[in-house]
């Protein structure tokens, strides 16, 4: 299945709460670690990395209930300060989210204005979830897409069949379960053959793997 990274902002010029924050203090971090619908709206957690935390603290101190229900600090240092709040409503990303049968994936950072974010999802739900998400007014951009492959599908079926047999047997346990030549008399096949079927999986595999990871 596909991943993607996405970013996007409220509509207008004027933004408003850690939207505001990530564009006035730009080196530092701010992110939402959960955001929950309830009876009453969002449940946010957001954990912002400052070098005066107490601008949080500013933010909800003036936030009207209108906007913000209610705030608790749940965890402040010197440069870390963590604050779970209570929205009255559910903002337009996450419905769009729910809409196009996306599921939020944690934690989502806010950068100048921007909120950026990962999503495991289709060609067509991604493309649901912009729709929807336009239809707000937001701005949305699409960062990248990677194509996500599992390695055992590039493998042929008698090379699957002998690194599942190797793993079965305990092959590539440390320590080793089962010889080259025990598995080999496992699968009916000389020594030699075994090797270079696994060697040639094994190549597959880790070069899949490497691939995905450095991308």
């Amino acid at each position: 299945m596909p991943s993607a990274r996405v970013k996007f902002k409220p509509p207008g010029g004027e933004l408003g709460g850690p939207f505001r924050l990530s564009t006035e203090y730009p080196n530092d971090t701010f992110r939402i670690l959960s955001a929950y619908p309830t009876g009453e709206g969002l449940l946010v957690l957001l954990e912002a990395q400052m070098a005066d935390p107490s601008a949080v603290l500013d933010l909800f101190r003036g936030a009207p209930k209108s906007r913000v229900s209610s705030s608790e600090v749940l965890h402040a240092d010197e440069e870390t300060i963590l604050v779970q709040f209570q929205l009255p409503f559910v903002p337009p990303p996450y419905r769009a989210l729910f809409a196009s049968g996306n599921l939020p994936q944690f934690p989502y950072t806010i950068q100048d204005g921007w909120i950026v974010c990962d999503l495991s999802t289709s060609h067509e739900r991604l493309s649901r979830f912009r729709d929807e998400l336009v239809e707000t007014g937001f701005s949305l951009e699409v960062i990248r897409i990677n194509q996500s492959i599992d390695p055992a599908d590039l493998l042929t079926d008698r090379q699957r069949q002998f690194v599942t047999e190797a793993i079965e047997r305990g092959y590539y346990d440390a320590p080793r379960q089962c010889s080259l030549t025990e598995l080999a008399d496992e699968l009916g096949v000389s020594k030699s053959t075994t090797s270079v079927v696994l060697h040639n999986a094994e190549e597959i595999i880790v070069k899949e793997f490497f691939a995905v990871s450095i991308e």
